[in-house]
Formats: C-alpha cells, structure tokens, sequence
C-alpha cells in the first residue's frame, strides 16, 4: 500500500467513529498523475448526490504528459462503495451531527486507487484543547517510562 495523500488535520479536527475504503472513479492521465505524488486531499469533503458518493474539492495535478486541454484539477470524484456501505453512511449522515471526511488516499495492492473515508463529528474547541491534552500526558508518561 503506496500513500498518496493523507488528511492529517482530520484526528484534529473530528472524532472518527468508523472508517470505509472506497474506490475513486479517475481518468489515465489521474492515475499517472497521483503515481507520482500531486495529489491533495486536504480541505476535501464527500457529499451524497442522487444515491452517489462523490469526493468535492480534491486536487490532482494535471499530468505533464496529457494533451487534455480542458483538465479540471479540482473537479469532482465519483467514489465507488457497496449497497451496504453507502446505506450504512447515508443513515449517519440523515441521523445529524455526522459528516464524511477523507482520511487518506492511496494505491492497493492491486494497483487501484483508494480512498480511505471516515464517518466522523467535528469537535468544538474545549475538545480539541482536551485531545492536546491527552496527547501530551501520553508523551510525558511514555518519558517517564522510558527514564525508570
């Protein structure tokens, strides 16, 4: 598995509650293009249209050797997941509070490209604050640890 691009701010950002790996409808050139790493998926989100998933403000760098004159690098991406999946997304997107966030994107290892998605809710500030918190008594605690 080759990562691509990954959401960094999204463990940040959102507490995630489950996690789905989705396939991405992607043209030649996007392919040889997120091979060699210009792709981005930060500031990117899922929406639900007509019974689709489909991956909105993504960007993927035209490919240098594609003679496609009217490339979209910001276009959006139909995403590709089971019945079972998009029922069980669609149910915590209508229950409220739950929003899809792409968490990375890479290749298998079969050589498709994937998109790992996550079910999550976005925190407020004290709970942002919490989670620095959290992590840095972890820190300590591994230091202290460590020292003994």
């Amino acid at each position: 598995m080759k990562i691509i691009a990954a959401n960094n701010r999204a463990n940040y950002n959102f507490t995630i509650s489950n996690k789905i790996e989705a396939g991405i409808v992607l043209t030649g050139s996007e392919v040889k293009s997120l091979r060699i790493n210009t792709g981005s998926i930060r500031g990117s989100y899922i929406i639900e249209q007509n019974g689709e998933l489909w991956l909105s403000n993504s960007f993927i760098k035209k490919y240098q050797n594609s003679n496609d004159n009217n490339y979209d690098p910001s276009r959006n991406r139909k995403l590709l997941v089971t019945k079972r999946e998009f029922h069980k997304i669609s149910g915590s997107i209508k229950q409220g509070g739950f929003t899809i966030i792409p968490l990375s994107l890479y290749f298998s290892d079969k050589g498709f490209a994937k998109l790992s998605c996550g079910i999550a809710k976005g925190k407020k500030k004290i709970d942002k604050r919490e989670s620095i918190k959290q992590r840095d008594w972890n820190i300590k605690k591994q230091r202290l640890l460590k020292n003994n």
